[in-house]
């Protein structure tokens, strides 16, 4: 009997033996990149233009095409020796296909984690007006305004549905 958080072992990579094998593995790679990407820009399109809700749709098609993306990456790695002997070429241009995908990658990143910063923004300051609101304005024996303890501030509540 396994242990309850022990993983069932990952079942073994094929190894490719034939030039045919190995270009069919590139040719996976690159449709896999290819498709990641077709989602990931139409996600970058929306988030540039506000519609975080329509971008959210991709959530799930991402997840599976980044899953697949992993499995053949995985499979290229399990045969990277293979491939570097008898296809560097194939090799070569698989890797600048990488690049571009990273670098198109990195323009996502950059567009949600900046989508991100601007949202949390946004919250940060609804908090402090509201806050700046319930928190009653008093002075001390110096005249000097006296910050209110903790019992003034409030919770904001936000609903994350759309």
């Amino acid at each position: 009997m396994n242990p309850p958080h022990s993983r069932p072992p990952a079942p073994a990579t094929p190894t490719i033996s034939t030039t045919a094998e190995a270009r069919k593995l590139a040719q996976d790679l690159m449709d896999a990149m290819s498709a990641l990407l077709g989602v990931i820009e139409r996600e970058t399109e929306l988030v540039r233009a506000g519609k975080i809700r329509e971008a959210m749709v991709f959530e799930s098609k991402k997840a599976e095409l980044s899953r697949h993306y992993v499995g053949v990456v995985s499979r290229l790695k399990a045969n990277h020796l293979y491939l570097a002997k008898t296809s560097p070429d194939l090799l070569a241009t698989l890797r600048r296909h990488h690049d571009t995908f990273r670098a198109m990658l990195q323009v996502n990143l950059t567009v949600l984690a900046t989508a991100h910063a601007v949202s949390e923004s946004i919250v940060r300051g609804v908090n402090a007006e509201a806050q700046r609101r319930n928190i009653p304005t008093t002075y001390g024996a110096t005249g000097r305004r006296v910050n209110p303890g903790a019992q003034h501030l409030r919770p904001l509540a936000v609903s994350r549905s759309l």
